[in-house]
């Protein structure tokens, strides 16, 4: 940040003289620092994908997901703050609920990306609170078919085809371009997303990390699962062999 931000970055309810607010930038560093999460969507579903940095050989291989499942149809990925990711979950699992109560039927993932981000954006208002440090991928199947939402740290909300967040954020994007949307296959998707994960992760390869990928499709009867193992081990085995290939290259 340059020097103009001293004094005006120490709350999240002043502006700087040219109109930034700080501690909303700060929180979307927070979010470039941490682990690459991605989101694809299908002709018939959608992918959630994330590199789950493994800060400790002494952690359970497969705890604290970065992948959580806030309606049986919806799926959240997050990139940034992991106890802030699980606040946000239990937010949107609470409008998701709410929304079943009144309505009597699965919330769309629309109107549950509204709640959310202005739940989010309430916090950039007041002095006594901060931004949340982390970026959220929503992905769902609803009576619209295939959705695909992210929600920055200062509430903005955008729809997607396909989107990335974190510190491979840049690369993701770039390769998930090259993508066919208009005929892409879930399974594709899946092993398209291992490939980049891996490729984002390339930079760093003395740390370890852990492959997280869920789906929302018709062969998983529309509700947010991890693929099938079978499948993981399948993308992982192709995501390195490309790897390889382009190192040879």
């Amino acid at each position: 940040m340059t020097s103009i931000g001293t004094g005006y970055d120490l709350s999240a309810s002043t502006y700087s003289p040219d109109g930034r607010i700080f501690q909303v930038e700060y929180a979307g560093k927070t979010v470039d620092a941490g682990g690459t999460a991605l989101g694809i969507r299908t002709k018939d579903g959608v992918v959630l994908a994330v590199e789950k940095l493994v800060h400790s050989k002494l952690l359970v291989p497969g705890s604290n997901r970065r992948i959580q499942t806030i309606d049986p149809h919806v799926g959240l990925a997050t990139a940034g703050l992991f106890a802030d990711a699980k606040h946000v979950a239990s937010r949107a699992r609470e409008e998701a609920q709410n929304y079943r109560d009144v309505y009597c039927a699965p919330t769309t993932l629309k109107d549950l990306i509204s709640r959310v981000s202005l739940y989010l954006q309430a916090y950039t208002l007041y002095s006594s609170v901060r931004p949340f440090g982390v970026s959220s991928i929503f992905g769902a199947i609803d009576k619209n078919g295939p959705q695909l939402y992210m929600i920055e740290p200062s509430g903005l909300s955008y729809g997607h085809r396909a989107t990335a967040v974190g510190k491979g954020k840049m690369l993701a994007k770039t390769e998930l371009e090259k993508l066919d949307f208009d005929t892409l296959e879930t399974r594709d998707a899946v092993i398209a997303a291992a490939r980049i994960i891996h490729l984002c992760h390339a930079d760093e390869k003395d740390k370890e990390f852990e492959l997280e990928i869920t789906w929302i499709c018709p062969e998983s009867k529309g509700r947010h699962v991890f693929i099938p193992q079978d499948l993981l081990e399948e993308a992982e085995r192709k995501a390195k062999e490309s790897m390889d290939e382009g190192m040879e290259d």
